[in-house]
């Protein structure tokens, strides 16, 4: 019998290959708005993150973000995201 094969995603900030479910999914939703989804079930285009802050400030800097959801992304929203991203964090 075969092992299950585990879904492996690429970090937008380090670019290393993970397990999908150790990263955590950007997404822009049909309607333009991004958000973080922690479940990885919300609908849109999405782009993953490992759990830091140094992956969100480097695919801030290099731009990774807004290439893999195919939009501009404001400061506010980036601000936004790290915000969620450091409450998740604690909730864990």
């Amino acid at each position: 019998m075969q092992a299950k094969k585990v879904p492996v995603r690429m970090c937008t900030g380090c670019r290393e290959h993970k397990p999908k479910k150790e990263l955590i999914r950007v997404v822009r939703s049909p309607e333009g708005e991004i958000s973080i989804d922690f479940v990885g079930k919300k609908s849109g285009r999405g782009a993953y993150l490992c759990a830091n802050r140094q992956c969100l400030e480097k695919a801030k800097k290099t731009h990774q973000l807004e290439r893999a959801l195919e939009t501009a992304i404001p400061d506010e929203v980036y601000q936004r995201l790290e915000e969620q991203l450091c409450t998740q964090l604690k909730e864990q």
